[in-house]
C-alpha cells in the first residue's frame, strides 16, 4: 500500500498541474459517477489527508480517491495520447485542463461529495504526519489509548495517526529499537517514536525514492523492510520476518532480533 509520503507527493503534483485552471476534460469510468461532468469547473486545490486524496473544485465539491494497494494518478500533457502505464480498462477517471491531463488508474473509493461531507470520508483519521495540522501530542495520546495492541499494529491504525504504512512501520521501529510485538503501552518513549515517524516521512515526501538509511543502493535503502534473511545493516544479525495482524489485514513485518529484542 502506498505510504503517506507517496500520497502526499501525488496530491502535490496534481495540485501543481490542475489547480487554478478550469477543467476541459472530465471522464469518470465507475458506474456511480458515469453521468458526472466537471467540465467548466476550476480545481481549487488538491490535498492529501493520510492516504486519501481530496481534489477540491469550485461550487464546493470535492473529488475523493484512495490509492489502496494498486492505485495511481499519472500526469501527461494535454492533447497527447493516454499514458501507456497500464491497460486502458484500468482507467477509473480522467480530469484535465488545457495544459495537463490526470489519469487515475485503479484508484479506489471514487466519490464526488460536497465540501461539508468530507468529514464523512476522512473525519475518522488521526493527526496527519504530513498535514499542516500535524499534532504529535494527540498522536501519542491516541497510541496510549491502544495500550494493549502491539505497537506494529497500532502504527498502522490510521485512526491513531495517519500516513504510516508497512514500510515506515518496520523502519521506525528499527530506528527506535522497538520490537513490533511490544504492547504499545510498554514502548519506552512514544513521543520520540512519533517524532521519528514524522521525520522519516517528511524526508521522503518530495521525491518518489524512499530511503530511511540515507543510502540508495539496492538492498541498502531500508534498514529491515523486505530484507528478511539478510544481515542487519547495523549488527549483521539476519533480519526476521513474520505476518502481523489478523487476516486479511495481516502484514509482513521485518525486524532485527538483536537490535529489537522483545523485552518482558
Amino acid at each position: 500500500m502506498p505510504e503517506g509520503d507517496t500520497v502526499w507527493l501525488t496530491a502535490h503534483r496534481l495540485h501543481q498541474a490542475l489547480a487554478g485552471r478550469p477543467l476541459v476534460e472530465s471522464d469518470f469510468r465507475v458506474p456511480a459517477l458515469a453521468t458526472a461532468d466537471l467540465r467548466g469547473r476550476s480545481v481549487v486545490e488538491v490535498i492529501a489527508r493520510g492516504k486519501h486524496i481530496l481534489m477540491r473544485v469550485d461550487d464546493e465539491f470535492t473529488v475523493h480517491s484512495h490509492l489502496r494497494m494498486d492505485g495511481s494518478w499519472y500526469l501527461s500533457r494535454a492533447g497527447t495520447g493516454l499514458p501507456r502505464r497500464h491497460p486502458e480498462h484500468m482507467i477509473r477517471a480522467i480530469l484535465g485542463n488545457t495544459e495537463w491531463r490526470a489519469t487515475g488508474y485503479r484508484v479506489h473509493d471514487l466519490k464526488i461529495v460536497t465540501r461539508a461531507d468530507e468529514a464523512g470520508l476522512v473525519g475518522h483519521l488521526g493527526p496527519d504526519l504530513l498535514g499542516p495540522d500535524w499534532d504529535p501530542s494527540r498522536a501519542v495520546e491516541n497510541l496510549r489509548a491502544a495500550a494493549e495492541a502491539p505497537i506494529g499494529e497500532a502504527l498502522l491504525d490510521q485512526r491513531n495517526l495517519a500516513g504510516i504504512g508497512n514500510l515506515y512501520k518496520c523502519e521506525v521501529l528499527f530506528v527506535e529499537r522497538v520490537h513490533p510485538w511490544t504492547p504499545t503501552g510498554a514502548v519506552p518513549d512514544l513521543d520520540r517514536l512519533v517524532g521519528t515517524a514524522q521525520r522519516l516521512l517528511r524526508a521522503n515526501r518530495d521525491h518518489p525514492e524512499q530511503s530511511t538509511t540515507g543510502l540508495t543502493a539496492r538492498d541498502q535503502a531500508h534498514w529491515v523492510y523486505e530484507r528478511g534473511g539478510q544481515p542487519c545493516l547495523r549488527c549483521r544479525t539476519p533480519i526476521e520476518r513474520a505476518d502481523q495482524g489478523t487476516p486479511p489485514r495481516a502484514r509482513s513485518t521485518y525486524w532485527c532480533p538483536s537490535c529489537q529484542p522483545l523485552r518482558s
